[in-house]
């Protein structure tokens, strides 16, 4: 018998119009899941429990005033997230609900208002199970340089979960919340859901509104869902995206219905699908690679056609983005230098630390034009090779990550840990382009790999349309952790 905590976003929907289950049972289960597992896996850093069983009761009496199952079906086209518990990664501002950023610095800030994000997730009629773990301040992609503990893998709990967006995708995966949000600044969202076997969704760059998210690299930054399937990722984008008048960055572009394209499997044929030959790493775990290939002959077989294509190489990306983000961390790590948010500098951690003396370094005079300005031009080239790309085919696939998740201790003498595991992923986010990662199957050692769609900007339809067919084909994602 499935646990309620255990549904998608959509089968909860359905069995809350039936009248199966209230929203409470759901948070109730969620939250005893949590009680049970999460000592073991460490993937929320604060609970809101008493706020959201509260909420939950509320949303319960709306739906009882309602007399037949269309009432309430027509009430979830306002209301897409109506009673569903969602987690928040530790980033996004929350008001009155402690906003950490995983870091000592702000142990003890609780924020005034919420960020856009959480608004639009309230607004939805979703509510905030509570605050994940990550990598303090986003800095790093295994959740081992949080300054309060390192959330496992709830596959192997002796392997990382990733990260930054660690603790968001080891909550979906243990099925400890039935959704949640992460950010990705260069694979944050994309990399820990590879690692854990969930669905992963980067938007396009300005897709989503970054007011109230605890700054890492400004010029990156994009909020995106963590889901077990990919229908509730298209759900989720859907709540969230859209210009926000609080964040200049974001784009005015009109947000389609992403849940109307999928499962119009006729639409794939002759879809064109570029496999570049430069995202097959030397040395890139041979399981990972063999599953991506039979992920894009799946594909094939389904209608697309695949052609091999050129990208450059990816070590350029990693380069670049190293610059840039220390550079931007440098700014943005600036604002809490004294004590308006909880405590003073001498709190930072060593990544911290590092990173801001590196873009400190890279911006100073004398070295700016050396360093950031050089990044910044070749950051342009990476774009255009990639609109280069985009003129011969529709969207490109290959790896999430050179290999599955590695064991707890893997960061340590590794200053460069992060860069390295997300290699096939950085490209594509200093681009600002939107891509998923999805499961793509597992390893002999019984550890999810993963497969990532890259689009053009705005291409969110047919990234969640082309996913959600080979998810549906393949199946990796009703495959569950045993805890």
């Amino acid at each position: 018998m499935t646990k309620f905590n255990e549904l998608t976003i959509s089968d909860a929907q359905k069995k809350i119009i039936k009248g199966e289950i209230s929203c409470r049972e759901l948070v109730l289960d969620c939250l005893a899941k949590i009680k049970q597992t999460d000592e073991k896996v460490k993937a929320f850093v604060t609970l809101n429990s008493e706020k959201a069983l509260s909420l939950a009761d509320e949303e319960d009496k709306r739906l009882a005033f309602l007399k037949d199952t269309k009432q309430i079906g027509n009430l979830f086209r306002d209301y897409p997230l109506l009673g569903i518990p969602v987690a928040v990664k530790d980033n996004f501002s929350t008001k009155g609900l402690l906003t950490t950023a995983s870091a000592k610095v702000l142990e003890n800030y609780k924020p005034v208002f919420d960020a856009s994000v959480v608004k639009k997730i309230n607004d939805a009629g979703g509510i905030i199970l509570g605050k994940t773990n990550m990598d303090a301040w986003a800095h790093g992609s295994s959740t081992e340089s949080s300054d309060f503990f390192t959330t496992r893998n709830p596959w192997n709990l002796e392997r990382l979960a990733g990260g930054s967006s660690g603790g968001s995708a080891a909550a979906v995966a243990a099925d400890l919340t039935i959704a949640a949000i992460g950010s990705e600044t260069a694979g944050s969202i994309r990399q820990p859901a590879c690692w854990c076997g969930v669905v992963g969704m980067k938007p396009t760059y300005g897709r989503v509104s970054r007011y109230g998210v605890i700054a890492m690299a400004s010029s990156t930054d994009s909020p995106g869902p963590i889901t077990k399937s990919v229908s509730d990722a298209a759900l989720m984008l859907g709540v969230i995206a859209g210009k926000d008048e609080a964040d200049a960055t974001s784009s005015p572009t009109s947000v389609p219905d992403y849940l109307t394209c999928l499962g119009e499997e006729n639409k794939i044929k002759g879809i064109k699908i570029g496999v570049a030959k430069q995202y097959f790493l030397k040395g890139i775990d041979s399981e990972v690679e063999k599953n991506a290939y039979q992920a894009i002959k799946i594909l094939e077989k389904a209608g697309a056609q695949i052609k091999e294509i050129s990208l450059l190489d990816p070590k350029y990306a990693v380069a670049v983005y190293t610059v840039i983000q220390r550079s931007e961390v440098s700014s943005n790590l600036g604002r809490y230098d004294g004590i308006r948010f909880g405590h003073d500098r001498s709190y930072f951690k060593d990544e911290a630390k590092r990173r801001i003396m590196f873009g400190t370094y890279s911006l100073s005079a004398g070295y700016y034009d050396q360093y950031y300005k050089k990044a910044q031009k070749v950051r342009t080239l990476i774009g255009q090779d990639f609109e280069k790309a985009f003129k011969e085919v529709d969207l490109i696939i290959g790896p999430t990550s050179p290999c599955p998740a590695l064991g707890i201790g893997a960061t340590k003498e590794a200053s460069m840990f992060g860069e390295m595991q997300d290699i096939l992923l950085e490209a594509s986010s200093v681009a600002g382009l939107p891509a998923i990662s999805l499961p793509s199957g597992f390893s002999s050692e019984g550890l999810p790999t993963g497969i990532q769609i890259i689009g053009p900007s705005f291409s969110e339809e047919q990234i969640f349309k082309t996913a959600f067919i080979y998810e549906k084909i393949a199946r990796w994602h009703e495959r569950k952790p045993k805890l």
